[in-house]
């Protein structure tokens, strides 16, 4: 007997034995068992999930000689020749080779005959987006209201294609791509059942690029027999499909991360002279990383690997997310560079230059500005409308700026020393006291913050303050929590107590400490550019008025 593929050998034939897509059989069975049939069924998916394969088994349970049953018997003649592809009452249409409307009405014209054999006269249209337009209307009617004794089973890779009143017409099953491990499992049945070695990193290397598809996964794997010579070894399944030694991206990410770009050319050229392919040098790369990323949160993750353990403890978590970025960057790039190598080299040499800010990094001190040119007060014509970029006087740029924004981007610290608070106005907590304790309160941020800044507290005891707000509520209540908790870090005390009271604040709120000082601002800059002599001229020459000041960054 000739040798049967692995795909076609190990098809199952019934729910039972249908690997993955539980949401589709449990749908179908319910349905065969409650005599609940619809005349139309979609199947939707990627290649190789089982769309052929359930319409078959579905078409099986239809016609099997014992009745309408959710799991045929496999023994009666029915149930062999659908096994065999031989039932005269399942047609099976290819689509891609059948797109012309005359097929179509061909088709239709033997819909009204009974079936010869079965129960039911099963039409399986593959690849069913394939057909023309005039052939899809031609098939409404009929998809519609067939004769009782036919079922339409239609399957496609590209559901979006179909027309939508094709799609109302049918009962939708989208069938998902196979997770890699649901594949390594069923692979391992497979090969036990016959009789192969194999390592289970080869069967990961093969649902891995098999991407989602069973059947891609068997067809890799007889292929893969063949190669090891009936064996299947990691070795031999990653120079098979040309796959990337994982110790070489393991060591480029060292290289990397101890800031050596020599080592890491070197480990390049070493790829180029065994004609990697770059592009999946850099998806490699990202997966990699993907996979540090779970170890620094998750150790367990780790998989008995003290390489990946040992890198990520070397990586900062914001390192390691920036080289993330500059991959999957690299990847859209890739494209566009002279050549693969080079892209790669690039992407690499950026991993190698940049690095993460500090979460705390001194501001520059801003430069002076260059001395500006005032217009000639002589040269300029009484009408015209003269705007002037004149610097800011020496004794404004003293004056203390005041801002409302709190840092937000830096996480929970150690508790921080509470100072002394002034209590006053029945033990308010108000003005400049609130606003140096906000400042205190690094994490603060969101509705927390906005609440923390038109608000005041006040210490009803030991234990419990009181939050007197004029906010709405709905606003208040979201950000009390996350304000409560900063609150309790700054104090050093996790029991403390807020409650909301909406009432007028006794003592001023930060907004409105803040809006007094800028206030005060406004009016210090504007009498200190009436104090300078060159704008005092330009008031005087036009008999100008300054209405306000706004501050260039």
């Amino acid at each position: 007997m000739s040798y049967q593929v692995l795909a076609r050998k190990y098809r199952p034939r019934s729910f039972r034995e249908l690997v993955g897509q539980e949401h589709v059989a449990k749908a179908l069975v319910h349905a065969l068992d409650q005599d609940r049939l619809h005349h139309a069924y979609l199947f939707t998916g990627t290649r190789g999930v089982g769309k052929t394969t359930i319409a078959r088994i579905l078409a099986r349970c239809l016609n099997c000689e014992t009745g309408i049953s959710s799991e045929p018997c496999g023994v009666c003649g029915t149930c062999l020749e659908i096994n065999e592809g031989r039932y005269v009452d399942l047609i099976e249409i290819d689509a891609a080779s059948r797109t012309k409307v005359e097929d179509t009405r061909e088709l239709l014209d033997n819909v009204q005959y009974a079936p010869t054999r079965g129960r039911y006269k099963v039409y399986l249209i593959d690849e069913v987006h394939m057909l023309s337009g005039h052939s899809f209307n031609a098939l409404l009617k009929t998809l519609e209201e067939p004769p009782p004794h036919v079922k339409f089973l239609l399957a496609t890779t590209d559901p979006q294609k179909l027309p939508v009143t094709v799609l109302s017409r049918c009962l939708q099953f989208a069938l998902k791509p196979m997770s890699v491990e649901r594949i390594v499992g069923h692979l391992q049945k497979v090969l036990d059942q016959e009789v192969i070695t194999y390592e289970e990193v080869a069967l990961q290397l093969l649902a891995r690029s098999a991407q989602g598809s069973m059947r891609d996964a068997l067809s890799l794997t007889d292929q893969a027999i063949s190669f090891g010579d009936g064996g299947l070894r990691a070795s031999d399944v990653a120079t098979m499909l040309g796959s990337i030694d994982r110790q070489l991206v393991v060591r480029l990410l060292q290289h990397i991360t101890q800031g050596a770009a020599a080592e890491v050319m070197a480990v390049v050229a070493q790829m180029a002279e065994q004609s990697l392919d770059f592009a999946q040098v850099l998806a490699d790369i990202v997966s990699l990383l993907h996979q540090l990323a779970l170890v620094q949160l998750l150790p367990e993750r780790a998989d008995d690997e003290p390489e990946l353990t040992s890198l990520a403890s070397a990586l900062s978590g914001e390192a390691l997310q920036l080289y993330y970025q500059i991959a999957l960057q690299g990847r859209r790039d890739l494209p566009f560079a002279f050549d693969a190598r080079s892209g790669v080299e690039m992407t690499l040499l950026r991993m190698l230059v940049f690095k993460p800010m500090p979460q705390k990094a001194e501001r520059a001190s801003t430069p002076s500005r260059p001395a500006t040119r005032v217009p000639d007060v002589a040269s300029i014509s009484s009408s015209s409308r003269v705007v002037v970029d004149l610097p800011v006087p020496d004794q404004v740029r003293q004056v203390p700026v005041c801002t409302a924004s709190v840092p937000s981007s830096l996480p929970p610290g150690p508790v921080v020393e509470a100072p002394s608070l002034p209590v006053a106005n029945s033990d308010f907590l108000g003005g400049q006291a609130w606003w140096d304790a906000l400042q205190a309160m690094e994490d603060l941020q969101g509705m927390a913050r906005s609440l923390a800044m038109n608000a005041v507290p006040r210490q009803v005891s030991g234990k419990l303050w009181e939050l007197y707000t004029q906010m709405p509520a709905s606003m208040a209540d979201m950000g009390l929590e996350p304000l409560q908790q900063s609150f309790r870090r700054w104090q050093g005390q996790q029991d403390l107590q807020l409650q909301l009271v909406y009432q007028a604040p006794v003592g001023m709120t930060p907004m409105e400490l803040q809006a007094e000082r800028q206030k005060q601002e406004q009016a210090t800059l504007m009498e200190s550019f009436h104090q300078d002599p060159t704008i005092a001229g330009v008031i005087e020459r036009f008999g100008a008025e300054i209405t306000a000041i706004e501050s260039r960054h």
